[in-house]
């Protein structure tokens, strides 16, 4: 009896041993490791999950040590990349520490771009996110009910973003940007101006300058146009235009200024039919409060700035000059 007393107490300081060691001894990642838990995942899948990762020594010491606490496990993405125990690891799952992808939206970014930045940050594919941004009108139908996707709305900004969140909730927290920044500055409830119209307006202005001090004179350029029944021609609704076609092929050439689309403003009067990307804060504001003047024309000075014109003459000796300069570099 005696030696089956020692036996079972040299095995229980043998467990006890083993189980303190694989508690409490940290693992070390090999590099930056990242792992998935998908809601569902029982304990046991859990625990192979992170084996398989290297990120802990034993999946029995794991799921016992769970089953000791009975707190539950947050799912998510999560990143190992330090030394760490068992009992920290679990400290982190069960506060939900998930890892979130940063997608950065500049201004002027098209619905294209944006689904190709989720992409690059490793959210899923950039198609997936582009069926949504052309189809989950839903989310703007109270602002623009005849918008035939999300373009304009997506707005530009640092998001952080968990690979639990789908396609829809990314879209969703760009709209609800977008709204937050619209109702700061009055776009959505007190402007004369259909919001649709303003934001379309405000898309090409984005497109033209990156110059914020210039979009107010972009705007009315584009505005006395519009009063005058004159076509904007904006080359970026061109790119646009093909870029929805799916025949951009990096430039504009003569023939393009030709391509059979409403979207296309040398070819038809008056704004595009919808907007051409997503604009920032200074663009729209620029769309709601255009400068007062007698500009109808502008290009660029070859040094990222825009000369102004109010005939067609003043306009081809700033188009010349424009052209003399670029020789010149």
């Amino acid at each position: 009896m005696r030696k089956i007393f020692w036996l079972l107490l040299i095995a229980a300081l043998a467990f006890a041993g083993w189980f303190a060691w694989a508690l409490l001894t940290p693992t070390q990642p090999s590099g930056q490791t990242f792992v998935l838990l998908r809601p569902g995942y029982s304990t046991r899948r859990i625990a192979a999950e992170l084996k398989a990762a290297g990120v802990i020594r034993s999946e029995e010491a794991f799921i016992l040590w769970h089953y000791l606490r009975r707190r539950s496990l947050q799912a998510g993405e999560y990143l190992f990349d330090k030394p760490a125990n068992i009992i920290d690891l679990q400290k982190r799952l069960r506060r939900g520490d998930v890892y979130f992808h940063t997608v950065v939206v500049p201004e002027g970014f098209t619905m294209f771009d944006v689904a190709r930045a989720i992409e690059t940050a490793g959210l899923g594919p950039a198609e997936d996110f582009l069926k949504v941004a052309q189809s989950d009108t839903a989310l703007i139908a109270d602002l623009a009910p005849e918008a035939q996707s999300l373009e304009g709305y997506l707005f530009p900004d640092t998001y952080q973003f968990s690979r639990m969140m789908t396609m829809q909730e990314m879209a969703a927290a760009m709209v609800k940007q977008f709204r937050q920044v619209a109702r700061q500055i009055g776009l959505i409830s007190t402007s004369d101006t259909p919001l649709p119209l303003t934001v379309t307006m405000a898309s090409i202005i984005e497109k033209e300058t990156a110059v914020a001090d210039e979009r107010p004179l972009v705007a009315s350029v584009y505005y006395n146009r519009l009063a005058k029944r004159i076509a904007l021609d904006a080359d970026p609704s061109i790119i646009y235009a093909e870029l929805l076609a799916g025949t951009y092929t990096g430039a504009l050439h003569h023939d393009d200024m030709q391509f059979n689309s409403r979207y296309n403003t040398y070819k038809y009067v008056g704004l595009p039919p919808g907007p051409i990307a997503n604009p920032g804060k200074s663009a729209l504001e620029a769309a709601m409060h255009p400068a007062q003047s007698d500009y109808y024309y502008f290009v660029a000075d070859a040094q990222g700035h825009h000369r102004f014109a109010r005939t067609i003459a003043e306009h081809d000796k700033n188009v010349a000059a424009y052209r003399r300069a670029v020789r010149g570099r």
